[in-house]
């Protein structure tokens, strides 16, 4: 009996790490659809930037909401959900005629993709017991930064095949539809579904927090270091999504379709944030000695370091791009395992979840809010390269705002 409760355990880990890895092809697909977009509709990139930022504040409220959502109704039923609504949102994105019909679209499309991630979390907290979740969750976590990958890859392929701007919002989600399918109808919910006990938590015999929903908030929003935390994020997810969106746009040049190469070298950015998803954790326990700010800190001066590399080497130097992109992906996303571990640390166990829920937000608060201010960079210098320096800055102020933070 135990041994088939543990098949079925890493099953619902892999049907769920199997289905979030293709959600990204309904929203990091934009990026690669955004320069025939701005030549097609005939719109600058500052409102390119603009329709990017509806996404990641749709998305941002959507995680706030669904989070909540997942507590109350079956993860099985909402991932699929969120999934067939996104393709639904994509498809039609790439039928329309104008700036306006498309960011209020893409606002949607956010909502709908905020529709997986806790909801995943919750099925995988509901068959992992806390001794091996984290185990789980670093595997889900380098679902998400492989899902940047999987769409990076289907994109530069349809690109190369001579597919337009449009298909890039019909095709890839195609995946999602099918694995959103499968994963409905192999996963469940908790073990009792599968007729097997509950998985014992450490606090079942714990009572209830005693902290009302108001309680919870003024102690979170009163708490200064989780606050300057929060920051430190918001502009490591800022520089993260600066260059998620903006790379595929720099890379798709005049000259691409002469030398394609320089499409391939981007791919290498998302494998490196799938790296730095599962190595970050273990950078901080060992080089750091648990130390998880100058871990963060560490990342993101590196991350400016890289950035200004990539705005110096010429983009004809394939191999060495290939690399820098590699490791830029490493440094940028890598950080971001090592903040979540800092809301018990700095809260306490009671604050946790609210704690986690503002800081994602605050997380695609300051995401959103880039990508305009990018854009206009953008329009202003006449050069995409720009982007570099500015992404320099912002890692930069992440590290800063980081090292203002105390733990005791």
């Amino acid at each position: 009996m135990a041994g088939n409760f543990r098949k079925e355990q890493w099953k619902m880990l892999f049907i769920t790490m199997f289905c979030y890895l293709f959600f990204y092809t309904g929203r990091h697909n934009f990026g690669w659809a955004a320069q025939g977009m701005a030549t097609a509709l005939d719109i600058p990139y500052a409102m390119i930037g603009w329709i990017s930022f509806s996404m990641l504040i749709g998305y941002g409220i959507g995680q706030f909401i669904n989070g909540n959502l997942a507590d109350r109704f079956s993860p099985r039923v909402m991932i699929p959900l969120g999934a067939i609504l996104s393709v639904f949102a994509n498809f039609a994105v790439s039928y329309a005629q104008s700036s306006t019909t498309v960011i209020l679209l893409w606002a949607l499309n956010g909502y709908f993709q905020s529709m997986a991630w806790a909801p995943g979390g919750k099925l995988i907290t509901n068959w992992w017991s806390e001794a091996e979740r984290g185990k789980a969750f670093g595997f889900y976590t380098m679902a998400a930064g492989s899902s940047s990958a999987v769409t990076y890859l289907l994109s530069i392929y349809l690109l190369q095949a001579g597919m337009e701007w449009r298909m890039l919002f019909r095709i890839p989600v195609l995946l999602l539809l099918v694995a959103s399918v499968v994963f409905f109808f192999i996963a469940r919910d908790k073990p009792s579904d599968k007729g097997y006990g509950r998985v014992r938590k450490k606090d079942d015999a714990s009572p209830a927090p005693r902290g009302t929903l108001k309680s919870r908030y003024a102690a979170v929003f009163s708490n200064r270091n989780f606050l300057m935390a929060c920051v430190a994020i918001g502009f490591q997810s800022m520089a993260r999504y600066g260059l998620i969106f903006w790379v595929p746009i720099h890379y798709l040049g005049n000259s691409w379709k002469e030398d394609s190469a320089n499409l391939w070298v981007t791919f290498l950015m998302p494998v490196g944030m799938a790296l730095g998803a599962l190595a970050f954790g273990v950078i901080s326990d060992t080089l750091f000695k648990h130390n998880k700010l100058a871990s963060i800190r560490f990342g993101m001066v590196a991350s400016a370091v890289l950035a200004l590399l990539i705005y110096w080497v010429p983009i004809e130097n394939v191999m060495l791009s290939g690399v820098l992109m590699l490791l830029t992906g490493f440094f940028v996303y890598g950080p971001q395992a090592n903040f979540w571990p800092l809301c018990p640390e700095l809260l306490g166990s009671t604050n946790t979840g609210t704690g986690i829920g503002v800081m994602n937000m605050t997380a695609y608060f300051f995401a959103a809010v880039g990508e305009p201010i990018l854009g206009y960079i953008v329009d202003w210098s006449q050069k995409t390269s720009s982007i570099f320096p500015a992404v320099a800055m912002i890692a930069l102020l992440s590290a800063i705002s980081i090292s203002l933070v105390r733990t005791n």
